[in-house]
């Protein structure tokens, strides 16, 4: 196998995002232990996201509230602020490319920077690293962890080794000695039921993984079993691209309801809101969908799943018209809803290239010119000031329903 050490490849992680960024808005936050989580009061609430003085507690995300508050019972809960965090990443990300063009954004705390020829620049890998720490920490108020590397799996693998304001160096040349002692639960892209089916078979090392029969893991995980022997030697050749396509076929957003409901006027609400991220983030990359779908999930966590055909659209209210139709077609409304949530898919590549300003919208009906000028105003809106300062009527009408609703 042919290993590259042209490549110098970032993963700048931040570390605790939600409540990092609540505490960059509120520092009496800063030395007590603090969580983003869901309603205390609701027995399904989660911790989204603890600061490291919880974690010391042993509050980990995921976790309920109410196991959360036993072993704190001094955790400040802070509820979600999504408008704020999605204008936190936007900031990150703008720090991040003044050092690359070439980065790839993976989730809204994460991106891989592809800083090769940069020494020149910035100076060598580690001192890059710093300066970026540094550069988030003075401008933002937030931690970050930075994993280096020849390749983006190497990278991702080396952001989690120290957290938090950890910077990893795991080159290629590094595997054996550094990558191949960990359990096999550490490697990226390894869930849950994938690590029982390995130990069962006695791998439990990612050192097992690369030196196992490919047989055995092609019988148990077919094209996989490649997969896993490759990453597991260090060789990830993928490059980082920009918005890659091919990884956006669809945008979708979920969320766990504060409180079941048998309301259909407050779940449209709720997906009139979830459709407004979606579209939000496909005008963003000039994606227009070619299908709309819903997820019900019901109190007893039955799921359904549906979805309808549409022309290519990255319109909020053509996403949600047709979401709020699926949801009144396919609600069984003897049960009540947990969780709801809204997708955009079959991405039109062939609709996603920028258009001059001289030219948008020739082909879109007078209707579709205005409502797109005015979506696109919006999305302008939200991303100087925040998610919150401008709401639709519908929006807010929901909003203030939901808290009757839970009263």
């Amino acid at each position: 196998m042919e290993r590259s050490t042209t490549r110098v490849i970032f993963l700048v992680d931040m570390n605790a995002f939600f409540i990092s960024c609540e505490m960059s808005m509120n520092p009496s936050l800063k030395g007590r232990p603090a969580a983003v989580a869901g309603d205390p009061k609701n027995r399904m609430g989660i911790i989204l996201a603890a600061n490291y003085d919880a974690r010391a507690f042993g509050i980990k995300t995921t976790m309920l509230v109410h196991n959360a508050l036993k072993l704190c019972p001094g955790l400040i809960l802070v509820p979600p602020s999504h408008g704020l965090y999605e204008q936190k990443s936007i900031e990150v990300m703008r720090i991040l490319s003044r050092y690359t063009p070439v980065m790839q954004q993976n989730s809204i705390d994460e991106a891989w920077l592809d800083l090769t020829g940069c020494e020149g620049l910035f100076g060598k890998p580690v001192q890059i690293a710093q300066r970026i720490m540094d550069d988030i920490m003075n401008e933002l108020d937030l931690w970050c962890s930075v994993g280096i590397s020849d390749n983006k799996f190497l990278a991702k693998m080396a952001s989690e080794m120290k957290k938090p304001l950890g910077i990893t160096e795991l080159w290629e040349k590094d595997v054996k000695t550094k990558l191949w002692p960990l359990e096999v639960r550490e490697m990226y892209g390894i869930g849950k039921q994938t690590e029982k089916r390995l130990n069962e078979l006695g791998i439990l090392t990612i050192g097992d993984i690369a030196a196992v029969d490919r047989k055995l893991l092609r019988t148990n995980f077919g094209r996989y079993g490649d997969e896993l022997v490759r990453l597991s030697n260090g060789l990830d050749p993928s490059p980082v691209t920009p918005h890659p396509k091919h990884e956006s076929k669809s945008i979708s957003r979920s969320t766990t309801l504060a409180k079941d409901t048998f309301d259909i006027e407050f779940a449209r609400s709720v997906l009139l809101r979830l459709a407004e991220e979606v579209g939000e983030e496909a005008r963003r990359y000039e994606f227009r969908g070619k299908t709309v779908s819903i997820v019900i999930r019901y109190d007893d966590f039955r799921t359904i799943t549906r979805q309808k055909a549409i022309p290519p659209t990255f319109l909020t209210m053509e996403i949600y018209k047709v979401g709020s139709i699926l949801l009144e077609e396919h609600w069984d409304k003897r049960r009540p809803i947990r969780l709801l949530g809204i997708g955009l898919g079959n991405i039109d590549e062939n609709a996603a290239e920028q258009l001059s300003i001289f030219d948008i919208n020739e082909e879109l009906p007078d209707d579709n010119k205005r409502e797109e000028k005015l979506e696109k105003a919006m999305d302008s809106i939200r991303q100087r000031f925040g998610s919150e300062k401008l709401k639709r009527a519908k929006l807010v009408n929901g909003k203030q329903k939901g808290r009757k609703n839970e009263q």
